[in-house]
């Protein structure tokens, strides 16, 4: 053991039933580094971060990690025995009460007392404002955590974990739903943690973050450990190679699609919050999409991009201005109801909050939206149900056992194939993709932009969200621009580039 180590894993070996999640898998980190973990969705990354912070016990698998020298060995739901032994975890999916302070979500459980049980407030927010201040980070202690963006929130959670005195920090697609300036910030906080010593394992999709932020990259592939490589001696080609076992020519896979012409157009569009009416969402929004046409929508996180796709599908605000058409006809869109009837699917941000029931079954939500298509005389056919069902899971090669697994034991880009699935069954001639490839790994991305490539041509028209300007680059025919619930500009994709996009997004053009 090299003290320049603070983990070791040593030949660990984690399966299931039916499937090897981690085979023999070995490799080093450095202390005080920032470490980052990448590989597809499956590749092995959360059930190795799953052992590591004691989620999975140490009789469930093979092979030996140790900490600072010494072998750990986690006993079942022993996840306490790993912040004890100083390894933590932040999820994607924050675990805070958002009606308590700040202060009371990092020492939850663990308030300083006074005459017994008495918690004491002044040391509890004292306590707090010291360890903020130790780290520089800047949250208000005493703030109700529901009154913080998502980037603060974050690091309420960091803070959680420091507060445990963590010597191992894992974080777990850590940007996934921060902004541009957030994802900064974050970085910079990380460097901080750096410079005191504190190890961070970065686990993150978007592969130009790990050139942002971390010393070293370890890449898995189908449960193996591929390779352990100073970030400086590798670049996002090598990477891609590695995380897929083999070399992708193209990003973004090309199409030759005779674009139609307008077939839904929207002008001078409002839509106000129906839950505080004096507040505008969306402001006299105009465009038109062709049919065959994948029409991209940029802007910064804020920026009304989400809100104006949710209201269009009747989902989000209340429209009082403004004229939408399709095909030549007026439309009045007031709910999912309305927009499915004329031949409108949305594919949401949120996966698991809105576009799936994760307890339910593949086939259950792949169906969900057409039942009708099923159902006669108060009766639903299950032949033709599955059969349907199985048609499109086959088609956008979804990765399950069968179709009666629920849903949320899937990966996340099989979940995403899933909702796509369920909105395709409706046979759709518009299609919503709100950030279609977001948390999901290069691999099943590249299949979500064939997928999107072979609907065009089948004649479906795309408006595609998407918070990478280089997705929105190599994917659009024209990318529109949002600004504060406006529209900034619409660019012919030849015409456009990253720095104009963002100049339009910051209302700087």
């Amino acid at each position: 053991m090299s003290d320049d180590y603070i983990l070791e894993i040593d030949n660990v070996t984690k399966e299931f039933p039916g499937v090897v999640a981690l085979s023999d898998v070995s490799f080093n980190v450095k202390r005080g580094e920032i470490h980052g973990i990448c590989g597809e969705n499956g590749a092995g990354k959360s059930t190795l971060m799953k052992i590591l912070s004691g989620v999975y016990p140490h009789d469930t698998y093979t092979g030996k990690i140790l900490m600072d020298g010494e072998e750990i060995k986690f006993e079942k739901g022993a996840i306490r025995q790993a912040i004890e032994h100083g390894v933590s975890i932040v999820y994607q999916e924050l675990a805070l009460n958002a009606f308590s302070t700040v202060g009371e979500n990092i020492y939850l459980g663990r308030e300083p007392v006074r005459f017994g049980d008495v918690i004491n407030w002044n040391s509890l927010y004292s306590k707090t404002k010291k360890l903020l201040d130790t780290y520089g980070l800047d949250i208000p202690f005493a703030e109700t955590v529901g009154n913080l963006g998502v980037g603060k929130q974050q690091m309420v959670e960091i803070a959680k974990a420091l507060s445990e005195d963590a010597k191992v920090l894992i974080l777990d697609e850590p940007t996934s739903a921060l902004s541009e300036f957030e994802v900064k910030m974050l970085h910079a906080i990380l460097r901080t943690l750096k410079e005191k010593g504190v190890t961070c394992l970065y686990i993150s999709h978007k592969l130009e973050e790990f050139f942002q932020i971390t010393d070293t990259v370890t890449v898995f592939r189908d449960g193996r450990h591929v390779d352990t490589i100073p970030t400086a001696e590798t670049d996002t080609d090598k990477l891609i190679t590695m995380m897929v076992g083999r070399e992708m020519t193209e990003r973004f896979p090309s199409r030759s699609v005779e674009i139609g012409e307008p077939i839904f157009s929207v002008r001078d569009y409002k839509v106000l919050s129906t839950e505080h009416m004096d507040k505008t969402l969306i402001e006299k929004v105009s465009f038109d999409l062709k049919k065959g046409e994948i029409l991209g929508i940029a802007g910064l996180m804020g920026s009304g991009r989400t809100e104006l796709v949710t209201s269009l599908f009747g989902e989000l605000g209340k429209q009082v201005g403004g004229r939408i058409t399709l095909n030549g006809r007026d439309i009045d869109i007031r709910s999912a109801r309305d927009a499915m009837n004329n031949s409108i699917g949305l594919v949401p941000e949120d996966r698991k909050t809105l576009g799936l029931i994760l307890e339910q079954s593949v086939l259950k939500n792949i169906s969900l939206p057409s039942m009708q298509r099923f159902s006669s005389f108060m009766r639903i056919d299950k032949n033709k149900e599955l059969h349907e069902s199985r048609k499109f899971a086959k088609s956008l090669r979804i990765k399950a056992p069968n179709l009666l697994v629920p849903v949320e034991k899937l990966s996340g880009g099989n979940q995403q194939k899933v909702v796509i699935s369920k909105w395709l069954m409706t046979e759709p001639d518009i299609l919503i993709l709100d950030d279609p490839t977001r948390g999901i790994d290069v691999g099943a991305k590249y299949e979500i932009y064939k997928l999107m490539n072979d609907l065009v041509e089948r004649g479906v028209s795309i408006v595609m969200i998407s918070s990478e300007l280089e997705e929105v680059l190599g994917m659009s025919d024209r990318i529109m621009v949002m600004c504060e619930g406006r529209s900034t500009g619409i660019l012919p994709v030849d015409e456009a580039t990253q720095e104009k996009i963002m100049a339009l997004a910051t209302a700087a053009a």
